[in-house]
């Protein structure tokens, strides 16, 4: 594999970073030799020794600005963070599907916003989105997050080609099944139970997501977001758990 952003060396900030895959980004970022800003709406659960840890919400513009003024020396974002359980639209608590489509699209528009100069006056860097399979498959009982992931994937291709002359590289990372516990809490209150090997660890998926960024690739796909790629080309399909869970 070719190396083109190069994360050895790097700083990164990465939202969300308390716990799931963002905790697992932040880990092996350390790993591979970056500088790492973990951030969480509650920083005092962010356990991620040599991070320097920010407190962080991404819907919240004063606290964006906080972040970006103390974090200067930025070349690479991660946002990962996102609310996810905000229901199906129509029926669904309109305040949650606010609240659902402020963190991953608007929040994710407000650190782009606020990062992409310091991108460009540290030489370019990267920006990864943490988006969904959801975003290509609608899932029943949470259209919502779905809605926003397509929305978040609409962002992502418009920053790419907006941030492409200052040398900016934008992925998504669009994941399936991520074994995490926010998953199982929600598989089992839909009275389900998914095998093990349906689900891609965090820890997994954050090593695939950094070798794609590290390879320049603009979509990084676990084998679910793959094929809820493909049924793009033909009619509209909406993810089917029960089918998965057997």
């Amino acid at each position: 594999m070719e190396e083109i952003m190069k994360l050895h060396g790097a700083t990164a900030l990465v939202t969300g970073a308390n716990r799931g895959l963002g905790h697992h980004l932040a880990q092996e970022l350390l790993r591979r030799g970056a500088k790492v800003y973990a951030t969480a709406r509650r920083p005092e659960l962010v356990d991620l020794p040599g991070a320097e840890v920010l407190r962080l919400d991404i819907t919240d513009q004063a606290s964006v600005d906080a972040a970006a003024s103390a974090a200067t020396d930025v070349d690479v974002l991660i946002n990962n963070a996102a609310f996810t359980a905000g229901g199906n639209l129509t029926t669904g608590d309109l305040g949650a599907i606010r609240e659902v489509m402020d963190s991953n699209y608007y929040g994710t528009l407000a650190m782009i916003r606020a990062f992409a100069p310091i991108l460009a006056r540290n030489g370019g860097g990267a920006i990864l989105n943490v988006l969904s399979a959801a975003a290509w498959t609608t899932v029943d009982g949470n259209t919502s997050y779905a809605a926003a992931k397509s929305a978040q994937w609409g962002l992502t291709n418009g920053v790419r080609v907006e941030l492409a002359p200052q040398g900016t590289l934008v992925a998504a990372l669009v994941p399936g099944l991520i074994a995490t516990e926010t998953l199982r809490d929600y598989v089992r209150a839909a009275g389900l139970e998914l095998p093990e090997h349906v689900m891609i660890d965090p820890a997994d998926l954050a090593r695939v997501a950094l070798d794609g960024l590290e390879a320049g690739d603009i979509e990084i796909l676990d084998r679910i977001g793959a094929d809820a790629k493909a049924t793009l080309s033909g009619a509209p399909q909406a993810f089917d758990l029960a089918a998965l869970a057997g």
